[in-house]
C-alpha cells in the first residue's frame, strides 16, 4: 500500500510524480533554496513559526537534552546546522546500502531540521524546535516522497527497537495489520508518536498513522494562528501547529520552504522532545495530555475538528501544574515522589540512557507479541466527550 511523504508537506518547487503536487519553476533535480544573500544569515529570521512558539523562552527551560526522536522519512542530510544532533540511523530501502544519512528529496532533513537543528554560531542557520535532542534518520521513502505501509511499520519497529523516546511521521495513506501492530508496540514501549493529520486536495480525511490509536495527530495553522486552508480537518485532530511557508533544512546544506501539516507533526515532535527531557518520568500518554491540556484553545470552545484542543504552546506545556489523566497516569517524579501534579520533575533523570536501551531491548519481543489486540484497545484520551482540564497560564 502506497503512502507518500510528499504529499504531507509541499515543498516549493518541489518535484514529482502525479499523485504530488506540481513543480513550481523547478526541475526535480533543483532542490528550492533561498536565492539571495548568505542563506545561513536570513534563516533564523525567515522562521517566523519560532517567534510564535516562544522558543527563546521555551529554550531557557528545556532544549530536549536526552531525547532521541526517530524521523523516518526520505532519509536525512547531515546539514552543517544539523550534523551534532543527528546519528547514524537506518536505510530500509531495497538495494541501498547506505546509512539513514542520505537524503535525495529534502523532504526528511527538512523535518528533521525543524525538530533539532541547533544553528550555527551567532545565531545563524535554521534552528529546531528541540535544538539538543538527538535525530534517529531512518529512510523508508524514496527520493520521489513515496513509500508503502509495511516499510514505515518496519520504520516504526526499528525505532522501537533502537529505544527512541518520540517518533515523528510525516507521511500519511493507508493501513494493514503489520502497521497496527507497530503502533501499537511503540504505545506499549512508552513512546510518544506524533503524526501528519494529512493536506487537501489530496486527503479527503485524517491519514494512517495519524488515525491511529495513541498517535498525536497534528493539523496546521498560518502566521496569524488560524487554521490553515492546506490542512485536512476530522475527529482525529489532537493538536495544530505552524504549517503554512515553513523554512528549514535541506540537502547539500541549503534550505527550503514549505507548506502542509509535515512541518506542524515535526514541530509537536519537537514540542514532545522538550517535555519529555524537563519530564523524564513523565510517561507518553501524559505527555501528549501535557501538550493537550496546555494548547491555546481555537475555534468553539474545547476540541474541535479543526484545531485539536488547539495551537501547540510550548512555554505552557514545560511550566504549567497538570492534573494526570485518571487512574492510569504515574507520577512525573521518581517512582518514590509524590505530588499532585504532573510539573514535578524538573531535573535530570538518572541512569536515562540504561533505560532506554532497556527499553529497546525488551520490546523486541512486543513486536512478536503484538497480535490483535490493538483492536480492542479504547481510545481513551482524545475521543472522550471530556476535554483535557485547561490550566490558567
Amino acid at each position: 500500500m502506497k503512502l507518500l511523504a510528499g504529499a504531507i508537506c509541499i515543498l516549493t518547487a518541489l518535484l514529482s510524480p502525479s499523485t504530488l503536487p506540481k513543480l513550481e519553476g523547478a526541475s526535480p533535480a533543483n532542490q528550492p533554496r533561498i536565492e539571495d544573500g548568505d542563506d545561513s544569515l536570513r534563516i533564523r529570521n525567515d522562521q517566523w513559526h519560532l517567534r510564535l512558539l516562544r522558543i527563546q523562552e521555551a529554550h531557557r527551560l528545556s532544549q530536549g537534552e536526552g531525547v532521541t526522536i526517530a524521523v523516518p522519512d526520505s532519509g536525512v542530510y547531515p546539514h552543517v546546522d544539523l550534523k551534532s544532533n543527528l546519528l547514524e540511523g537506518f536505510n530500509l530501502m531495497p538495494g541501498d546500502s547506505r546509512s539513514g544519512q542520505d537524503d535525495e528529496s529534502g523532504h526528511g532533513t527538512a523535518m528533521a531540521g525543524l525538530i533539532a537543528a541547533h544553528g550555527q554560531a551567532n545565531g545563524s542557520g535554521a534552528l529546531g524546535v528541540a535544538p539538543k535532542a538527538k535525530i534517529l534518520p531512518i529512510k523508508s521513502f524514496t527520493s520521489e516522497n513515496e513509500g508503502d505501509t509495511d516499510r514505515l511499520a518496519e520504520a516504526i519497529e526499528r525505532a522501537i527497537a533502537a529505544g527512541v523516546d518520540v517518533i515523528s511521521v510525516s507521511a500519511g495513506g493507508g493501513v494493514n495489520s503489520r502497521l497496527l501492530r507497530a503502533l501499537d508496540s511503540a504505545r506499549a514501549a512508552d513512546i510518544v508518536v506524533v503524526a501528519a493529520a494529512g493536506n487537501k486536495p489530496e486527503d479527503a480525511q485524517v491519514v494512517w498513522p495519524a488515525a491511529g490509536v495513541g498517535v498525536i495527530a497534528v493539523g496546521g495553522i498560518d502566521r496569524h494562528s488560524n487554521h490553515a486552508r492546506i490542512s485536512v480537518t476530522g475527529p482525529q485532530i489532537d493538536l495544530s501547529a505552524p504549517a503554512v511557508e515553513i523554512y528549514s533544512t535541506s540537502y547539500g546544506d541549503h534550505y527550503l520552504k514549505g507548506s502542509g501539516t509535515s512541518s506542524a507533526a515535526a514541530i509537536v515532535a519537537g514540542a514532545a522532545a522538550l517535555v519529555r527531557a524537563r519530564y523524564p518520568y513523565l510517561p507518553a500518554d501524559e505527555v501528549a495530555h501535557r501538550l493537550t491540556a496546555t494548547a491555546i484553545d481555537k475555534g468553539p470552545p474545547g476540541r474541535d475538528d479543526q484545531y485539536g484542543y488547539g495551537v501547540i504552546d510550548l512555554v505552557a506545556a514545560l511550566t504549567a501544574d497538570v492534573p494526570p489523566r485518571g487512574f492510569e497516569s504515574v507520577p512525573a517524579t521518581s517512582p518514590d515522589a509524590t505530588g499532585p501534579t504532573t510539573a514535578a520533575a524538573d531535573g535530570p533523570s538518572a541512569g536515562g540512557g540504561g533505560a532506554a536501551t532497556v527499553r529497546g531491548l525488551v520490546t523486541l519481543g512486543l513486536l512478536v507479541a503484538g497480535g490483535v489486540a490493538w483492536a480492542l484497545v479504547v481510545r481513551h484520551r482524545r475521543r472522550s466527550n471530556d476535554p483535557p482540564p485547561r490550566v490558567s497560564r
